[in-house]
């Protein structure tokens, strides 16, 4: 197999090639490892390669199982692999190395799939670019001047490229549906409680993050869903499994759906016309294919954003930095951390335990909110982003703001940047950029970015569908639904 045809394939096209023996699992790392070598010095896609451990995976394969010899890649946060480093991004983990497996880990290897390498991510996360100071900026395969988005930069920015047809991505803000956008691939944030993310965490992020795939087409989400969701003894949420397995159900007919959209900014700011156009055309193939068109008012405030998704942020970060602390055996600094994590984990001890609860009792009213808005509304149209992909380091600080932080740092002022309004004015800047995204993270409802649009320019434009919680289903057929009128497997950079 040359490499042009390894790339017209989807992880289950490879997978089935692997079964009936026309490939072999050898030549697909082969061919992995030899995309990776030869684009990842232009994207930095990929930290960490881990080609002694896919050797391993090749000697131990399971022929039958459902992903059987796809090369595969790890977003380097959150997840464990035993005896591989779990960096996050950031300069103070950049010795840790994991003693043990997550347990998502596990059902990742029960699935076949070949662990090519760990993928580059903001620090601790925190931004919808990935840009991290200790490992440099992740560049996007459509034109490497611009962001492939954050926090799962990397990840897609290599299967974009077309060195693996899957790879994990997590999403605590919109980290798995903002780089699918930014990058022209599906990415579906599954419904909280779908994956585990035990023994080593039971929530992350107040439950907002959640752990899922970038891929490159519908089924290939559907069937992953399928091989690794389901609670273990001891997670803290749980949730009812699908009556029927999520690849099957893509043969279903979704029926007739009542689709609310709205291309609103949560903000009030002015969103990009490339994302109203692609918006406009989803709303146009959505009603060809028999669904009702609604156009709506966004059912969620600003304050969503601004004041209780943000205190959240602010609080723990405070506790990833309690966490470096405790790994590091001494106080974290800006050696160790980036200036803004820094800050945000310094801001959250002028954020009190009463605030904390009195915004994090909020997404509760919010989820209700969702809860009453899909009785009416089958599922929620919006654009991903406000804006196409952006160039990298349009979200950095700039040199007044950098010097302005550091001021308040030097000077033990770091509470003045809360009395000022300086955290809404940061907020402001980043949720400007993503005003649409966390709300599905605070209520728990599933949500999926689409590929149907890409601009003049020819950079991918993200539509987003929200569904009520745990309606997964619901969103993968009606995706499978677009992907069938529009197919976008064969549309790929240039790289």
């Amino acid at each position: 197999m040359k490499f042009e045809e390894y790339r017209q394939h989807d992880a289950l096209g490879l997978a089935a090639l692997v079964r009936q023996g026309a490939v072999s699992a050898q030549s697909l790392l082969e061919l992995a490892v030899a995309r990776l070598e030869a684009v990842n010095p232009r994207l930095n896609a990929v930290i960490t390669p881990m080609y002694a451990e896919a050797e391993r995976q090749l000697q131990a394969l399971q022929p039958t199982a459902p992903f059987a010899g796809v090369p595969f890649l790890i977003k380097d946060l959150g997840i464990h692999v035993a005896g591989y480093p779990l960096k996050t991004g950031s300069k103070g983990y950049a010795d840790f190395v994991s003693k043990g497996d997550s347990y998502f880990t596990n059902r990742l290897r029960e699935a076949g799939f070949i662990f090519l390498g760990k993928t580059n991510t903001p620090e601790f996360g925190l931004t919808p670019y990935t840009e991290p100071a200790a490992y440099g900026p992740t560049r996007n395969p459509w034109n490497t001047a611009h962001s492939p988005g954050g926090s799962s930069g990397g990840s897609a920015a290599a299967v974009a490229a077309g060195i693996a047809p899957l790879a994990t991505a997590s999403d605590g803000g919109g980290s798995i549906r903002i780089p699918a956008a930014f990058c022209g691939l599906f990415g579906l944030k599954p419904s909280r409680g779908r994956i585990s993310m035990g023994p080593y965490f039971g929530e992350m992020w107040a439950g907002a993050v959640v752990e899922g795939c970038v891929a490159r087409s519908v089924r290939d989400s559907a069937a992953f869903l399928d091989a690794v969701h389901g609670s273990v003894s001891g997670d803290p949420y749980l949730i009812q499994p699908p009556a029927k397995s999520f690849l099957t159900s893509l043969d279903e007919h979704p029926g007739k759906l009542h689709i609310a959209y709205s291309t609103q900014h949560t903000l009030g700011h002015e969103v990009n016309p490339d994302c109203v156009a692609a918006i406009q055309h989803t709303v146009a193939m959505l009603k060809d294919l028999g669904h009702t068109l609604t156009e709506v008012p966004l059912p969620y405030p600003k304050e969503a954003l601004t004041q209780v998704f943000v205190a959240m942020i602010i609080g723990e970060t405070a506790g990833d930095i309690a966490e470096l602390e405790q790994h590091l055996g001494r106080k974290v600094t800006t050696q160790d951390v980036e200036l803004n994590t820094w800050l945000l984990g310094a801001l959250g001890k002028y954020y009190s335990a009463r605030e904390y609860v009195v915004q994090k009792r909020a997404w509760n009213h919010l989820s209700r909110q969702m809860a009453d808005f899909h009785r009416q509304y089958d599922l929620l149209l919006t654009p991903t982003m406000a804006s196409p992909p952006f160039p990298i380091g349009a979200l950095q600080n700039t040199t007044t703001e950098n010097t302005l932080l550091k001021t308040l740092k030097n000077l033990g002022m770091v509470g003045l940047a809360k009395k000022q309004g300086a955290v809404d004015k940061l907020a402001e800047k980043v949720f400007g950029q993503m005003p649409y995204t966390p709300i599905a993270n605070m209520t728990g409802q599933p949500a999926a970015s689409v590929p149907l649009y890409w601009n003049e320019a020819q950079l991918p434009v993200g539509t987003m569908l929200t569904a009520a919680i745990g309606q997964e289903t619901l969103l993968l057929q009606v995706a499978a639904q677009l992907e069938k009128q529009q197919p976008w497997l064969h549309r790929m950079p240039k790289i």
